[in-house]
């Protein structure tokens, strides 16, 4: 695949972890933005911002600041830059009695510290930066 070329690629669980929270932490989001559990690769190309995420099954996970579950698929791609991913795939909220899929995340600078998901059905949540910075919450 064209867009993977020149990626740095990591391909177990420990190695892919570290790189996914270091390529987060460098690019101002919250560490926990992406819980992944049984990583089987990840990938990331610096020119592009192009990253992918493979687990070895998909999953729910609930952050409980927020009382948010959101599902994290077997493939995670997205394009990240400086406090911004987009063109997400493979992340999903629920909202309501719906599950509608995650396409961008963006920070805000200070003052307000938040954290904003957009849904391609137009649907724009903001939450506290802090329910996705630490722990397992």
């Amino acid at each position: 695949m064209a867009e993977k070329e020149e990626a740095i690629v990591k391909k177990d669980h420990q190695d892919g972890m570290q790189m996914a929270v270091s390529f987060l932490e460098e690019f101002g989001l919250p560490l926990r933005l992406l819980p992944l559990a049984d990583v089987i690769e990840v990938g990331f190309v610096r020119s592009t911002g192009y990253m992918w995420i493979l687990q070895k099954k998909k999953f729910k996970h609930n952050f409980k600041m927020i009382s948010k579950p959101m599902s994290f698929y077997t493939e995670i791609t997205d394009y990240v830059e400086k406090k911004w991913i987009k063109k997400l795939k493979g992340v999903k909220a629920k909202e309501l009695m719906l599950w509608p899929p995650v396409s961008q995340i963006s920070v805000d600078d200070p003052p307000t510290i938040k954290i904003q998901f957009m849904s391609l059905a137009g649907i724009i949540k903001t939450f506290p930066v802090e329910a996705f910075a630490g722990g397992r919450g």
